[in-house]
């Protein structure tokens, strides 16, 4: 391994090196290795120049087919006499063409001679209507009578010509240059995979591999290479997670079992609906892993509306009844109040401990956030610390200097995503013993087998499909306001019909102020900003209908008020019919009179997030009526998302839609920290098969070897994935 360690300068030269590390962040050896072809050219097959999109970084094969060179007319002022020598080449892939120019290069025309081919890379531009490229990398294909190039020897030498992730200052054949100095290495690579393992799948040696990866002799030794190596990465990634999978069973834990006739016997009697077998059968699933001598580390996912938090709360309830604290971590203000209104409704005198109201048995439900008053902080921290406060909701405050728990006995975060490891560490450190707390994870966005497998393998998972019973349908329709003003106009007839049947409307969209925002609108297309929104609608077409306003930026006494107006207008002196926000209000926020959500740039919006946000409406007995306002144009990507999304509501169909669109970097979370993540070829969406094999494989090699004492050279491949700077998307987990 010490050689793939080395400075990649020491073997390509420094200013190879320097280009490789400012494109691609190369610094060994190791790393050039898995800059991976993107896709191969058979030698005597040209590009399909069709397919080329505009502002795509392309490298294609392509014949010249005509070179013309001209002047260009200087104009008067100050530019009078500078002419510019303009090169323009057509080159065709035999149906398509496109232009290649050069600026003052008059020595391309020689070059660049009708009937010659070469690869050409550049960013695809349009000009008058047509695609070029202007000022390209290219190197041609050599012609027996002319003198030997080593740079096109070298990259037309095989069959097969590999295409690198490249840019302007790097072409792809140059990559491929340097490939060749650093290929060597892989010769006397060590071997992650045990024999026997690749044995049983078929899988090529890894030194073979890296060989084929870059230098194949042919298109089914490349596939071959990219099968192994794609092994090799579901393999240790899978290990990781194994890894910290047994690592986590191997701590200790307090058993926080349930007593007979405790709280959550008291719940479930006085709960006014009956729990879903689904609801059920996780929770018998919590119950049996709070009953284990080492933590629980479970994920639940389910549907928007599912129930997830009345199944967290009775996890919340059981470690009470056992004497010890529950946290609760929501990642907003407005959701951590809603969760909190919502468990003192749910348990009513069992959450009143220490009053004249408090049930016997019952426990204390406190909120502690970052816009307390001092009063509400030293109280709430009074409670939390004497363990008066048996069940404690909060934001990230929960995780600040001198929030001390009595004990601690159970971690629930919910909408896990939007939290970091370090975070989460930081909570379940608040435990006063050396054991660790039980940790339930939630998140309302469905999670594909692949995507849970791939990035929360550490965590047993349970999912809640169905929706309570009584739940109303949801009815999703695409508003193509610039096509048909007039569905537009009968939107917001639509909403002054919810109001005057005695519903409630949300009216959503992705701004704040329409500062943040420069392009031009339709006419009559409202604007996509809540504090111009509002004054819109109030003067046109909702005039007379009480709105509400609620953002990010608000105090959070203002969110408080909004939406108590609006979750109960009959109490409020200023009732809220209508409330116009941004996504503030995606997750938790649960008023069941609302029955209608308008989204206005429903484009600007992800999958997941329109399908989250959807699921605030139909929570009562009327039916749910989501409308997704656009300008996107009808074939768009962006208009083919939103009826996707009025097509079904089954969460976990669109979550392989959002994977489809996406780019999977991002899923995994790599796109957050701005790198490029360990998952070079392998999909998750596309390789399930593998990451199951690989996952049962490396569980058989830790039941045999679980320190991994006889497989030094997986060991070592773990602790490089492990300690890499590019596995953030293993700590969302």
């Amino acid at each position: 391994m010490a050689e793939l360690d080395q400075d990649l300068r020491s073997v390509v030269g420094g200013r190879t090196a320097e280009r490789l590390q400012k494109a691609f962040g190369m610094r060994t050896v190791s790393d050039a290795l898995r800059h991976y072809p993107r896709r191969y050219i058979p030698r005597g097959q040209l590009t399909d120049l069709a397919s080329l999109r505009i502002d795509e970084e392309v490298t294609v094969m392509a014949r010249v087919k005509t070179v013309n060179s001209r002047w260009t007319n200087p104009r008067g002022g100050a530019a009078r006499g500078r002419r510019t020598n303009v090169v323009e080449v057509v080159v065709t892939d035999g149906t398509g063409e496109l232009t290649v120019t050069f600026f003052n290069q008059a020595f391309r025309q020689g070059q660049l001679r009708p009937g010659r081919r070469g690869l050409f890379a550049g960013k695809v531009g349009s000009f008058r209507g047509r695609r070029q490229l202007s000022h390209p990398g290219f190197v041609l294909l050599p012609e027996a009578d002319e003198p030997s190039d080593p740079e096109a020897a070298a990259t037309f030498s095989n069959t097969v010509i590999p295409v690198y992730p490249s840019t302007s200052g790097m072409p792809s054949w140059r990559i491929q240059a340097a490939m060749a100095l650093v290929l060597p290495y892989a010769e006397t690579v060590a071997d992650p995979i045990p024999a026997e393992v690749r044995s049983r799948h078929a899988l090529l040696e890894l030194s073979t591999a890296l060989h084929d990866v870059h230098r194949p002799a042919d298109m089914a030794a490349a596939e071959a290479a990219r099968d192994r190596l794609r092994w090799q990465e579901a393999f240790l990634l899978q290990g990781v997670l194994l890894r910290r999978r047994s690592a986590a069973r191997a701590l200790t834990a307090v058993p926080r079992l349930e007593k007979p006739e405790g709280l959550v016997a008291a719940l479930d009697a006085a709960l006014p609906f009956e729990l879903t077998p689904g609801q059920s059968l996780v929770a018998e699933e919590i119950r049996a892993d709070l009953a284990q001598g080492h933590p629980m580390m479970r994920l639940l996912q389910g549907e928007v509306g599912s129930g997830k938090t009345v199944v967290a709360l009775r996890a919340m309830l059981s470690v009470v009844d056992a004497g010890a604290q529950a946290a609760l971590l929501a990642p907003t203000e407005v959701l951590a109040g809603q969760h909190y209104r919502g468990i003192l409704d749910l348990l009513g005198p069992m959450a009143a401990a220490g009053t004249l109201q408090g049930a016997d048995g019952a426990t204390g439900v406190v909120l502690l956030t970052g816009s307390q008053t001092a009063a509400e902080r030293r109280q709430a921290l009074t409670d939390i610390a004497s363990g008066q406060a048996g069940i404690v909701v909060g934001t990230h405050a929960l995780i600040s200097e001198g929030v001390d728990f009595h004990d601690l006995g159970l971690v629930v975060i919910d909408e896990q995503h939007r939290f970091g490891v370090e975070q989460r560490a930081l909570l379940l450190d608040k435990a006063r013993t050396d054991t660790r707390p039980h940790l339930l994870v939630m998140t309302a966005t469905p999670i594909p087998r692949t995507v849970a497998m791939t990035v929360f393998g550490d965590l047993d998972v349970s999912t809640l499909r169905e929706l309570p019973a009584g739940r109303s349908p949801i009815a999703t329709h695409v508003v193509p306001a610039a096509e048909r003003p007039d569905y537009l106009s009968r939107t917001w007839l639509r909403v002054r019909e919810e109001v005057e049947a005695g519903h409630q409307v949300y009216v959503v969209c992705p701004r704040i102020e329409e500062g943040e925002q420069s392009e031009a609108r339709p006419p009559g297309y409202p604007p996509a900003a809540v504090v111009e929104l509002v004054g819109y609608l109030a003067s046109g077409p909702l005039a007379g209908v009480r709105l509400g306003l609620l953002h990010g930026r608000l105090r959070p006494a203002a969110k408080d008020a909004v939406m108590a107006a609006f979750a109960d207008p009959t109490s409020s002196a200023e009732p809220v019919e209508v409330l116009v926000a941004t996504t503030v209000i995606e997750v938790g926020v649960d008023v069941p009179n609302a029955t209608t959500m308008v989204i206005v740039d429903a484009e600007r919006f992800g999958v997941s997030a329109l399908h989250q946000l959807r699921g605030r409406v139909g929570r009562g007995s009327a039916p749910g009526l989501c409308l997704l306002v656009t300008t996107a144009a009808q074939g768009s990507p962006a208009r083919e998302r939103l009826q996707a999304v009025a097509a079904t509501t089954d969460g976990f169909e669109l979550s392989l839609v959002d994977l489809r669109v996406r780019r999977e970097g991002d899923v995994l979370g790599a796109n957050q920290s701005g790198r490029s993540n360990s998952l070079r070829l392998l999909s998750v969406l596309e390789d399930e098969e593998i990451i199951a094999r690989a996952r049962d494989e490396f569980a058989a090699v830790l039941e045999t070897d679980p320190t991994l004492r006889r497989q030094p050279a997986l060991m070592a491949a773990l602790t490089a994935t492990e300690a890499a700077d590019d596995v953030d998307y293993l700590e969302k987990t």
